[in-house]
């Protein structure tokens, strides 16, 4: 072994405070036993009709998968055919209320004809679905039980730290209340099951039947809601994510008092802020939400927020990424004025916004929308059009063929009319620009933030951009329904 030296002598490792492990809870029975009667078992059936008359797979007498064969395709029906499938599922899910509110996942009691909770003294009660929320996989059911019943209080997950022990409780394979005990492994983990991704990560065992069930802190709070394992068996291999109560716990007082989710809405469309993308803004570092559209009648349609601002702070709260903002606004109230801090010409700035609703502005977003961006084929041909478009007094800028939007590129591209720019026409197989996926019919709306309407005022904005020894250039490109990205390209 070796070390380095420096000047004045031999490097010496500092000194590291001497940190006692902890050996971890004596026992967790007291805690275990406390909370049980609070954890139940969701018990689902659905009815699923088929007019599928093909035959009914066949497998080996003994199988393992036979009995999974016989109930889904027999069903109750008998031998299969156009006969209805009763499907049956079990999860897990707990009491938030004596009353006789109980938590669980959406995807616990999607689609279910009907829903039985049982409990851990063996009663039996029918359960209404009161609300759910499937971008966050929660659900909300209601029971009418003929006296109080034992319910769990919700804890701060934000208190939570890496390597705090939890415990979870469910009903993994249908065995009844199971309880394991880990650690938190990490925290805001996104998994993309959703757009507010912020998963607490634990090595509790999950299995299961786990989903809808309770992860707890030492303190008997719920901090987590046991939603998804990463598994290629389907056991647990100790990876295991749970939605935090900061993200929960909003979302089901609102299905409680009013059977539906009310989020906080922008009425923006962002993307990343690349490292490539920072640069071109003359940003110290890539971080915020780079706002790529404003949605037609939404609450920043006054122009308070504009394209290509970059918003770094919401409400108090800082963006380091742009899955943060979605998260932080759709957990604001629906008509709460907020400061926004955002990037705009290189100079920081704040606005006040007042926020609409999410749930009505879907609507608008969605006739607003934006599409599917459209893939180039292997001959470099659109899937619109199936052929390339090479006008003869076509320009060719970093690796792009480019010319005046005019009405007949506009109907050879199908450009909607809204958009203006100028059209490109064909790309360079293997060039900066096919590497960042824009294909012919894209249209460059902008370049360095700056309006281009003529081919010829590409050249020279690009000719500029070399001057200045910039290493990219940042377009606003749109595609032929007007919906707008940007991109970076490399120049040569």
């Amino acid at each position: 072994m070796s070390f380095s030296l420096i000047a004045g002598g031999p490097f010496v490792a500092p000194a590291l405070a001497q940190v006692k492990p902890a050996a971890g809870p004596d026992s967790v029975a007291d805690l275990a036993e406390s909370l049980l009667d609070a954890v139940v078992n969701i018990s689902t059936s659905q009815n699923v009709k088929s007019d599928d008359k093909a035959p009914v797979p066949q497998v080996p007498e003994g199988s393992p998968f036979q009995d999974f064969f016989d109930e889904f395709f027999k069903g109750e029906g008998g031998e299969g055919g156009n006969q209805g499938q009763t499907v049956n599922s079990l999860g897990s899910g707990f009491v938030i209320d004596p009353s006789g509110f109980i938590a669980t996942n959406n995807h616990v009691i999607e689609g279910a004809d009907d829903i039985e909770v049982n409990f851990a003294n063996g009663s039996k009660l029918k359960a209404k679905l009161v609300g759910t929320d499937p971008k966050t996989d929660l659900a909300l059911l209601k029971v009418e039980p003929k006296a109080p019943l034992k319910a769990v209080p919700f804890g701060d997950s934000r208190t939570m730290r890496i390597g705090d022990w939890v415990m979870a409780i469910g009903n993994p394979f249908g065995l009844g209340g199971s309880v394991t005990v880990g650690i938190i492994s990490a925290r805001g983990r996104n998994i993309n099951a959703g757009p507010y991704d912020n998963f607490i990560q634990t090595d509790a065992a999950i299995n299961r039947g786990n989903s809808g069930g309770p992860l707890f802190n030492m303190k008997g709070e719920v901090i987590g809601i046991n939603t998804a394992i990463i598994s290629p068996s389907g056991g647990s291999i100790g990876i295991g994510f749970s939605v935090p109560t900061e993200l929960a716990q909003n979302i089901f007082t609102q299905l409680r008092d009013f059977g539906e989710t009310r989020r906080g809405w922008l009425g923006v469309r962002i993307q990343p802020v690349t490292d490539d993308i920072a640069e071109s803004l003359s940003m110290a570092e890539a971080k915020g939400a780079l706002v790529a559209g404003i949605i037609k009648g939404g609450p920043v349609d006054n122009g308070s927020i504009e394209t290509g601002d970059v918003i770094i702070r919401f409400d108090g709260k800082e963006v380091d990424e742009m899955r943060d903002l979605p998260r932080v606004v759709a957990e604001s109230p629906v008509g709460k004025a907020v400061d926004v801090v955002l990037l705009r010409d290189g100079k920081e700035m704040t606005v006040k916004v007042t926020l609409g609703r999410l749930e009505d502005g879907e609507k608008e977003a969605g006739d607003d929308a934006v599409t599917q961006e459209d893939t180039p084929t292997e001959d470099g041909t659109t899937p619109q059009t199936g052929e390339q478009v090479q006008p003869s007094k076509a320009d060719t800028v970093l690796g792009m063929g480019i010319s005046d939007l005019d009405e007949q590129a506009r109907k050879t591209f199908e450009i909607v009319e809204s958009v203006k720019g100028v059209v490109i026409t064909e790309v360079t197989p293997e060039s900066a620009a096919a590497e960042r996926g824009i294909v012919p019919g894209d249209v460059i709306v902008e370049i360095g933030q700056e309006a281009v309407t003529t081919a010829e005022e590409v050249k020279t904005r690009v000719a500029k951009l070399k001057t200045e020894d910039r290493r990219n250039a940042l377009l606003m490109i749109a595609n032929r329904t007007g919906a707008l990205r940007y991109i970076t390209v490399r120049i040569d």
